[in-house]
């Protein structure tokens, strides 16, 4: 219908360009000039001065169709502008019109219409200042991007008039977005009704035209204007702002984005913003404007004042129900998708996202979506940020490798639920705190070295599927003030976004305790860890702080953890048991392996019998035979220097003979 009607239209223009061209030829004192166009003769100019040009009649049919019409009533466009519009358009449509304006522009060279032909062939006198205002910089037409007018040296009815190709192309019936906002725009697909859907899409038919949406951690701020869009009856245009606002046009993109909008009826969706953006280039009476972010609105950005509201998480029945859907059948059926990813903060189009990789996943396994699909493509939508500031370990090791007193497991088990069972307690049943607290788990791990810090905390990642950042202090602590505090700000932020344990190995480095000030040094110190005490307060992840030395900790850091775990030297029974797991079911072993001895002689930690089973693997590897009991005491011996301990004869007994000897 939309074709039919701009070729009528086209069929109606070519009739008013014949009458032009019979008063054209009617008074040209030289009709059969063979170099029409290329000069000006006495006989033209005189005909010139003598004539006086009047413009056609105006068309008595202003009405567009297709999708003429909808354009034209969301830009505001009057029946003239239409015309104007059309006379424009005709060369991109029908190539003949390059040559009937060509002639009618006396200029061969100038296939395009001009300014003063244009209003004359609608109907209008060229020294209308209404016509001529519908061409100015302020007009609809130029404002939205729907025509341009060019040879801007020239005096203005001289200008040629030009439609750019994408708005040619979408009269013509092309839904491809301009190719210039490829790279920072999409169209939006409605994932779920994320709550708030309703409301806001009140507001927007209430003709509310700025809204910004302040994101909680797996609120979804995106999907919630797609969704509030859409059920308000407008096409979603997403765009990405940081991509937008880091293309070096931006000027000219942000008039590709209102008028892509107002070609298509749709709203525009912007973020997540965090500085200044442009949005008072982006305003348009048609086009609801939506902005996101993880901040406050800041006032600067528009004098308009927005509808504010938050993008809260989805409820546990929510996500259940999105992940179900995405998964459509392919789940296992012992398998329930709450349980398995309650502890993951995501978002519903990360939702969407990782039940395709889960499904991808299980395809290649050849079965259906189980648990470790579900939690590997969660774990797919972590940002690669955190991976800048921290070293990512994938888990591989579970509570079966643990050998640690009973009372130690139970409070590791103690602080992996509660990353488990946070959002039903904090959430269903309202237990959070006041005075703007976090929904983070923390939990301080003390001990010696080797006692099994690091490796509990790999271990609790694994048990809720999630990976381990360890934070690099080389990273973090910096010599000039304000820098460390910088460095962990970053560090919490990209960890806000992650699905993943965090892990600070050595915390009393940067957790220490405040001092008296004796000069610059002691302030400036005290202000460091009086800021990660209230960035503590506000964490929303899961960080776990490992030290040997909790006697450094400021008191303070401990009433902000949820769970302490002291990490005892091992006694003789889990020693033994720490010699057999490190020895493992694989390795092959001699017969003279007295692993009570070991146990009983040598008062060594996890982390040194891990060692010291590893080095007396080595050995029995270079004698090429299993590995014995003098590769094991040769190995504590070394162990032994490393540490700095003497060899006593009390301690290796019957055994001394072959450390003195190796």
């Amino acid at each position: 219908m939309s074709l039919e009607y701009l070729f009528e239209r086209l069929a109606r223009l070519e009739q008013r360009i014949r009458d032009a061209v019979e008063s054209r030829r009617a008074a040209d004192p030289n009709p059969d000039d063979p170099f029409r166009g290329l000069y000006l003769s006495n006989e033209t100019i005189d005909a010139l001065l003598e004539g006086h040009r009047e413009p056609f009649p105006p068309f008595t049919d202003s009405v567009p169709d297709g999708r003429l019409h909808p354009l034209a009533q969301r830009v505001g466009l009057t029946g003239v502008d239409i015309e104007l519009l059309l006379v424009a358009l005709a060369p991109d449509l029908d190539s003949r019109f390059e040559q009937f304006y060509g002639y009618l522009n006396d200029d061969v060279t100038r296939r395009r219409a001009t300014a003063g032909l244009a209003l004359r062939l609608c109907g209008v006198s060229e020294a209308s200042a209404a016509g001529r205002a519908r061409l100015d910089a302020d007009a609809p037409l130029i404002t939205c991007g729907l025509l341009t007018m060019e040879d801007e040296e020239r005096p203005f009815l001289s200008r040629t008039l030009r439609v750019p190709d994408r708005v040619v192309n979408h009269l013509l019936g092309d839904d491809r977005l301009a190719p210039e906002l490829a790279g920072c725009a999409r169209l939006g697909t409605r994932v779920t009704d994320v709550a708030g859907t309703d409301r806001l899409a009140r507001a927007i038919r209430g003709q509310v035209g700025l809204v910004y949406l302040k994101e909680h951690p797996g609120g979804g701020a995106e999907e919630l204007g797609v969704a509030a869009l859409t059920g308000a009856g407008f096409p979603a245009l997403v765009v990405d702002a940081a991509r937008w606002q880091a293309e070096s046009g931006q000027g000219e993109l942000i008039g590709s984005l209102v008028r892509e909008a107002l070609l298509r009826g749709a709203g525009l969706v912007l973020g997540p913003v965090d500085d200044w953006p442009r949005l008072e280039k982006l305003a348009h009476p048609a086009v609801p404007l939506i902005v996101h972010g993880t901040g406050a609105w800041d006032p600067r950005w528009s004098a308009i004042p927005p509808l504010q509201l938050d993008a809260l998480p989805l409820s546990v029945a929510g996500r259940v129900a999105l992940w179900r859907s995405h998964l459509d059948g392919g789940l296992a059926p012992d398998v329930d998708p709450g349980e398995a990813t309650a502890h993951f903060v995501l978002g519903p189009g990360q939702i969407a996202r990782a039940a395709k990789a889960a499904s991808v996943t299980a395809l290649a396994d050849g079965g259906p979506v189980r648990t470790s699909h579900l939690r590997a493509g969660a774990r797919s939508q972590n940002a690669a940020g955190l991976q800048r500031l921290a070293r990512r370990i994938e888990p591989a090791v579970g509570w079966s490798d643990l050998v640690l007193p009973a009372g130690v497991l139970s409070l590791l088990d103690e602080l992996a639920a509660r990353a488990r069972y946070r959002d039903q307690v904090l959430d269903e049943w309202r237990m959070r705190p006041g005075g703007g607290r976090g929904r983070g788990v923390t939990g301080l791990f003390a001990g010696d070295s080797g006692t099994g810090k690091t490796m509990s905390a790999e271990v609790i990642a694994a048990s809720l599927g999630l990976d381990l950042y360890t934070v690099n202090l080389a990273t973090v602590v910096d010599k000039y003030v304000g820098e460390t505090e910088k460095n962990l700000e970053r560090i919490f932020t990209e960890a806000a976004g992650v699905n993943g344990v965090l892990l600070f190995d050595e915390a009393d480095a940067i957790f220490g305790k405040r001092s008296e000030v004796r000069d610059a040094h002691d302030r400036y110190a005290n202000i460091e860890s009086a800021y990660l005490l209230q960035r503590m307060e506000t964490f929303d992840g899961i960080a776990v702080l490992a030290t040997n030395l909790r006697a450094n900790l400021d008191e303070a850091f401990t009433r902000r953890l949820d769970v302490i775990v002291d990490f005892p030297l091992p006694d003789v029974e889990l020693r033994r048991q720490l010699w057999d797991r490190c020895l493992g079911a694989r390795m092959p072993r001699a017969g003279d392996l007295d692993l009570g001895f070991l146990a009983e002689a040598f008062e060594l930690a996890g982390g040194h019998i891990r060692s010291a089973a590893v080095t007396g693997a080595y050995l029995a590897a270079e004698a090429g035979r299993p590995v014995a009991m003098t590769d094991l005491v040769g190995a504590v011996a070394r162990e032994y220097r490393k540490l700095g301990r003497l060899c006593l004869d009390r301690e290796f007994g019957p055994y001394l003979a072959m450390v003195t000897e190796g």
